[in-house]
């Protein structure tokens, strides 16, 4: 009786160790964005959101990175309501950035503004 349950609970603990093994083996691709620059004049918060979800907020000077699966990536940049007066957010939302990010891409991305509101712009990784 006590082989057997030992034996179960050696094969319990083989299964799901078997996930975690797999999983191991899986790439990802690095995405940095920075609003380390004053590009943007505005004090207030901008949210990332990434396939729709609120993802990082940013203030000057921050910068964030994420691990995400390679493929495509939908990128959308936000002011956020905040303490600051004249952050809140439009009525209409932005439009949103498409990137490709490959398994093992390093890709770094700082916020910028033109007429049509703020996007992100490639940049070197300067390492």
């Amino acid at each position: 009786m006590r082989w057997s349950a030992f034996s179960l609970f050696g094969f319990l603990g083989l299964f799901a160790a078997m996930p975690s093994v797999q999983a191991a083996g899986e790439d990802y691709g690095v995405l940095i964005i920075s609003r380390e620059r004053l590009e943007v004049a505005t004090s207030c918060e901008i949210g990332v959101y990434i396939q729709d979800q609120l993802s990082a907020r940013l203030f000057q000077e921050q910068s964030t990175s994420f691990n995400l699966p390679p493929g495509n990536v939908s990128l959308r940049l936000k002011l956020l309501p905040g303490q600051m007066p004249g952050c809140n957010p439009g009525m209409l939302a932005p439009g949103s950035q498409e990137i490709k990010l490959h398994a093992g891409d390093i890709l770094k991305f700082r916020i910028a503004m033109n007429q049509e509101g703020m996007y992100l712009k490639r940049t070197d990784l300067g390492y």
